[in-house]
């Protein structure tokens, strides 16, 4: 399995690629690419020559199958749909930026123009994310649908890297008392799909959303959370959603974004 960085020698960029060589440490069948693209024919040898230094460097640290790849093009998203495409990628590792840029970054956050793009799980790396052991990973629900909501195979082969305790989460205002036969429905099919991972199941009453998620990631240790946007565009929810920025800009938890 190919696993894409997008590098452009940015600090969150190369933070980025740092965590993600971390995390492939021991995955002998998979291969980490290094990608950059350039605007500048001229700039291809000193790109290349960078690259070579940036896996070298990786390599020092941690045992882990590195490839890099330097091409020229004026727009990066659409080199790397084609990237991802050719190479059957089964996740792409991006950098997100520093909170003090963010109304720059909501403008055109690579990141999250490339979870729109729907080819492949999005693994959003916070600009201050330091790796460690992702022990606990927390599934974000509305429990709707899940079978056609939840990509499992290629979500399953992210979480495969970790062996992690799983948490699954619904976080709404409807359930006051007992859980309905749907929600009940829903836990069946979702305890089958994950079974292997032997989630445990939270319902949470709330009028905040966000940040009941929020303290669930702290009370619950997580050190990952897993995220289904729907058909509807992720980015203007991000925008829409004020709690929701702060949990992914702030936070140093990763968000891995994937959907049918």
């Amino acid at each position: 399995m190919y696993i894409i960085v997008p590098v452009d020698f940015s600090t969150t960029s190369l933070n980025a690629a740092h965590f993600a060589s971390r995390m492939l440490v021991g995955q002998y069948e998979t291969t980490l690419l290094l990608y950059h693209v350039y605007d500048d024919a001229k700039k291809e040898s000193e790109v290349k020559q960078e690259l070579t230094q940036l896996k070298e460097s990786l390599q020092d640290e941690d045992m882990v199958r590195i490839e890099t790849l330097a091409e020229q093009s004026d727009d990066l998203i659409e080199s790397l749909d084609r990237k991802v495409r050719y190479l059957d990628a089964g996740l792409v590792v991006m950098a997100i930026g520093d909170k003090s840029r963010f109304e720059q970054v909501m403008g055109g956050s690579n990141s999250l123009r490339m979870i729109e793009r729907n080819l492949c799980p999005v693994l959003v790396i916070p600009h201050d994310a330091r790796y460690s052991e992702i022990k606990n990973v927390a599934l974000a629900s509305d429990f709707k649908d899940v079978r056609n909501a939840i990509p499992i195979v290629p979500v399953k082969k992210v979480l495969n890297i970790f062996h992690p305790h799983l948490d699954i989460v619904n976080i709404n205002s409807d359930i006051y008392v007992s859980l309905d036969e749907a929600y009940l429905e829903q836990r069946k099919i979702m305890l089958e799909m994950f079974q292997e991972f032997s989630p445990e199941f939270y319902f949470i009453t709330t009028y905040d959303f966000h940040e009941t998620l929020r303290q669930f990631i702290s009370d619950k240790k997580i050190d990952m959370v897993l995220t289904f946007p729907r058909n509807h565009s992720f980015i203007n929810n991000l925008i829409k959603g004020n709690n929701t920025k702060k949990l992914v800009y702030e936070s140093s938890i990763p968000v891995l974004a994937a959907h049918e």
